[in-house]
């Protein structure tokens, strides 16, 4: 008999999401679009929290309530945990050290490891919300400060920079934000044409990986995939297979 210690109101959520608040469209690949993602989630929302707090007024303040819910995401039972905004990067040593399992709050993590895995020799291009907002203690916070990088951001574009950035509305056009998108992935290799990786700092990228992929023909690094790795690094599950008599 197998006796468990109990004590979580839900079972069975691998990786915990601490949620900003938002109400715009979340299509398949998002983080807060469970039906995409392989791997069960909880999610924790940081009420009252929006993007534009998160990018335009990261104070000290704002890291409480995300302390909050990343304890009580881990009392629920998640094996790690993430944030719905690459910008969470600023709160990652806090975060880590506030629970005792893994936390990875921003996909920019993987900038030194996309940097690596592509000989170490090029810069890694980051695709973000917002280029001006993205500083050198976001990459410092998880641990890529040193690495080079080009960075392009969607600040200037028309879909895009009104829904998620601006929150005028809830509604929005994703085959639009798709062509945004390509079009900053677009410009940043024509600034930076010897980038080997690609690096999607929000989450609200991941929906287009697979198209700029096919359009840039270079390696996609976004939170979705970084989840997916975390979900199995903490719960790993015996090989099958067989071996030459």
């Amino acid at each position: 008999m197998t006796i468990y210690k109990g004590g979580q109101n839900i079972c069975g959520a691998t990786i915990g999401v601490l949620c900003l608040e938002s109400y715009f469209p979340k299509p398949p690949g998002h983080i807060k679009n469970p039906s995409g993602l392989p791997f069960p989630v909880l999610y924790e929302m940081i009420d009252g929290v929006t993007v534009p707090d998160l990018l335009n007024n990261p104070t000290p303040e704002l890291l409480e309530p995300f302390l909050k819910g990343a304890k009580k995401l881990e009392g629920e039972g998640v094996r790690a945990i993430t944030g719905s905004c690459g910008f969470l990067a600023l709160f990652q040593k806090e975060l880590s050290a506030a629970v005792d399992i893994p936390v990875f709050a921003s996909s920019l993590i993987q900038v030194p490891l996309a940097f690596h895995m592509t000989g170490a020799t090029a810069p890694v291009g980051v695709l973000t919300a917002d280029a001006g907002a993205l500083t050198a203690a976001h990459f410092d916070a998880v641990g890529a400060g040193g690495i080079p990088v080009a960075i392009q951001g969607l600040e200037d574009s028309t879909e895009f920079a009104e829904v998620i950035l601006k929150y005028k509305r809830t509604a929005m056009d994703t085959n639009l934000v798709e062509a945004e998108v390509i079009a900053a992935a677009q410009k940043l290799l024509s600034g930076a044409p010897d980038i080997r990786s690609l690096v999607l700092e929000c989450t609200d990228l991941p929906p287009y990986a697979s198209r700029l992929q096919n359009e840039l023909g270079l390696p996609v690094f976004d939170l979705t995939t970084l989840a997916t790795m975390a979900h199995n690094v903490v719960t790993r599950e015996h090989y099958f297979g067989f071996m030459p008599l």
